[in-house]
């Protein structure tokens, strides 16, 4: 493995790396730099927490030269607002010694403020693809520059729905540009997209999609239900030196939000939660508490799996499996970065045993079972979902009264309306005396007069 002594950066880029005290580029961040620089397009697969960020950002600074034009020569793409402000706060340090104006637009802010923000000049936009093509339809940005297209976690910007968003931005965009594109799992959709845009790209993949990496110690315990569950993990996190640092994903934000009361109600003032519900200065206070240790537990919904970047995580804790073991792969990359040992923990009901064997047939790898200490109390309470359904013996299709929730109600007599033959048409006529054509209008006069 070189270092990056061996690639031809400029001394600026030099020293930024320094100062980060990074010493040896990441197998992808090798690969991928030759390949950027020529001018090719490129399909970058590589996992959460391989570099990839470093990847596409160190040839695009290297080719960028200065410019005092207003409109942004390099755009990048990505799912979420959290991964805007990580990818800005990236470019911001490996351009501490160049002269480069970044800016990072995203949903939830004032529009007026990202107006007034481009309008002052740019190199390079980071983006979200709905404020971004907000944007740019307005005409308060111009795209007609754009000579490099970053799109960044590509994969979950499909699963999100962005696809006709990126369709309308590729239209918008010059057609001599170069794409870049980088997914940690490959999907029919990105294929299909790769496909439709890109001109005889180079693909990249520096590990198989849904390897886990080997530094991650991972285990499982089987618990009966969702709030047992809870149980459990409150009595793991008592142990304060150990769980020094934990995200615990929870696959919405309902679950999220039950987990983030119970524990804040055991662990006062330790916890923070972040899902798309919240809003964008409770999403960054929440993270940035956690990240300098003001909290030492963070909850997450799964859309914001791929979004996290952390130091030193001591554990990711999932309190459910999911049901594409692609999204338990990213779960787990959260830890056990930068070639450090990481800490999973997978809890899982009895009914999620086929997940978690899909998983670990993706891993080729069995996870480490071990039995739910018998103190930990069991607890009767269920989720809708959790509990079992009883069907009338005579009637197995019927609907419960439950599911059909509190506005659901048999209709009255009166409504109930009964098909009794005969022709539509003349039952108006017969109820309202009106002729059928204007020609009967005029017979019925006629015959008014007589």
């Amino acid at each position: 493995m070189g270092t990056f002594e061996d690639l031809n950066l400029t001394k600026f880029l030099h020293n930024a790396i320094e100062d980060l005290g990074y010493t040896t580029p990441t197998p992808i961040q090798e690969e991928a730099f030759p390949v950027i620089l020529s001018g090719k397009d490129i399909v970058g697969i590589a996992q959460t927490g391989t570099g990839k960020t470093f990847a596409y950002l160190l040839p695009l600074l290297r080719e960028l030269k200065f410019s005092k034009q207003q409109a942004p020569r390099i755009l990048i793409l990505v799912p979420t607002r959290e991964l805007v402000v990580q990818v800005v706060e990236a470019i911001e340090k490996l351009t501490a010694y160049m002269n480069v104006r970044i800016a990072g637009v995203y949903g939830g802010v004032n529009m007026n403020t990202h107006i007034a923000l481009v309008q002052e000049g740019q190199d390079i936009i980071v983006a979200t693809p709905g404020r971004l093509y907000d944007l740019a339809i307005s005409r308060m940005l111009s795209l007609k520059s754009i000579q490099k297209l970053v799109i960044d976690e590509v994969d979950v910007m499909l699963d999100l729905g962005f696809r006709f968003q990126l369709m309308n931005i590729f239209d918008l965009l010059p057609e001599r540009r170069q794409n870049i594109m980088f997914s940690a799992t490959m999907t029919t959709e990105v294929d299909d997209l790769i496909t439709d845009f890109f001109m005889f790209p180079e693909k990249i993949s520096v590990a198989a999609s849904g390897t886990p990496l080997e530094n991650i110690e991972q285990t499982r315990y089987e618990v009966p239900n969702f709030y047992t569950k809870i149980n459990l993990i409150a009595d793991l996190l008592k142990d304060k030196q150990t769980f020094s640092k934990v995200v615990i994903f929870s696959p919405d934000k309902k679950k999220a939000d039950i987990l983030f009361e119970k524990l804040e109600d055991i662990f006062m003032g330790q916890c923070a939660i972040i899902h798309s519900n919240k809003t964008q200065n409770y999403r960054l206070r929440a993270i940035e508490d956690f990240d300098n240790a003001k909290k030492r537990i963070l909850v997450a919904s799964d859309i914001i799996a791929r979004g996290l970047d952390f130091e030193e995580l001591s554990h990711v804790i999932s309190i459910d499996v999911p049901e594409y073991p692609e999204n338990y792969i990213h779960r787990i990359g959260r830890t056990g970065r930068a070639e450090k040992e990481g800490k999973s923990i997978l809890l899982s009901t009895p009914k999620e045993v086929e997940y978690v064997e899909a998983i670990e047939d993706l891993m080729q790898k069995k996870i480490n079972f071990i039995e739910t200490p018998e103190y930990i109390e069991i607890n009767e309470q269920l989720l809708p979902e959790e509990r079992t359904k009883v069907r009338e013996r005579n009637n197995p299709i019927r609907v419960d009264e439950e599911e059909r929730g509190p506005a659901f109600h048999e209709k009255k007599e009166k409504n109930k309306k009964v098909n009794q033959g005969g022709s539509y048409r003349r039952e108006l006529a017969k109820k309202y005396k009106k002729p059928k054509t204007r020609g009967d209008k005029n017979a019925n006069k006629k015959k008014r007069r007589r």
